[in-house]
C-alpha cells in the first residue's frame, strides 16, 4: 500500500511546469508514495481550507511545488517607509506563486507533518518560501533546463530522501499506539 502524501502547486499555465508536476509524481510513485491534490485526486464539497485539512490529516507529509504564477514587471516595496532602516525599494521583474503554496504548507506545519517544499527559480523568496522557515533546504527548479537531469541530481535525491525519512517516521509512529509509562 503506498502512503499518502500531500502534492500542492498551482495549476501549471505552462507544458514545462505541466511535465515537471507528472515527473515529480512519478518519482514520489516509484518510492511508494500516493500525492493527493485536492481538486484533481480528491475532491470535497466543503470549503477549501476544511478540504485541505482533512486531507492533510490523511496525509503522511506534503511537497509544495511553488510555480511561477504572477510577474510583476515593477513595484515599490516599503512605500513612503519612514522609519530609520526600512527603506523604500523598487523591484522589478520578479515572480510570485499561488497563495496556496504559502497555506498549505503552513497548515502542514501546524500539523506536524514533514514539508518539502521546490520553489521555481525567479519566484520571489518570502513568506514560507524564505529559506529555512520550515528548518529544511529548500530547493530551487529551473524550467529552462532538463528536467530529467535535476530530478536524477544528487542534491534532489539527497533532500528528497531526508524528507522520505520524515514521513516513514511519521508512518510508524501513527501506527503506534500512546504509551502510558
Amino acid at each position: 500500500m503506498r502512503i499518502s502524501i500531500f502534492l500542492s502547486f498551482p495549476k501549471p499555465h505552462l507544458n514545462q511546469q505541466d511535465k515537471f508536476i507528472h515527473k515529480v509524481s512519478d518519482f514520489l510513485r516509484n518510492r511508494g508514495f500516493e500525492p493527493r491534490t485536492l481538486g484533481i485526486t480528491d475532491y470535497d464539497m466543503s470549503a477549501p481550507l476544511t478540504a485541505i485539512r482533512r486531507l492533510m490529516l490523511e496525509s503522511n507529509g506534503i511537497v509544495t511545488i511553488a510555480f511561477r504564477r504572477t510577474k510583476v514587471k515593477e513595484a515599490v516595496v516599503r512605500e513612503g517607509a519612514d522609519i530609520p532602516d526600512q527603506n523604500q525599494e523598487k523591484v522589478s521583474d520578479i515572480w510570485l506563486t499561488s497563495p496556496w503554496c504559502h497555506i498549505e504548507p503552513s497548515m502542514a506545519y501546524q500539523l506536524g507533518l514533514p514539508i518539502l517544499i521546490f520553489r521555481e527559480k525567479g519566484v520571489l523568496s518570502e513568506g514560507i518560501l524564505e529559506q529555512g522557515v520550515v528548518g529544511y533546504y529548500m530547493p530551487e527548479f529551473d524550467l529552462s533546463k532538463s528536467i530529467d537531469d535535476y530530478i536524477n541530481s544528487a542534491p534532489w535525491k539527497d533532500v528528497l530522501g531526508r524528507w522520505e525519512g520524515f514521513v516513514r517516521a511519521v508512518v510508524e509512529t501513527k501506527g503506534t499506539p500512546p504509551k502510558l509509562y
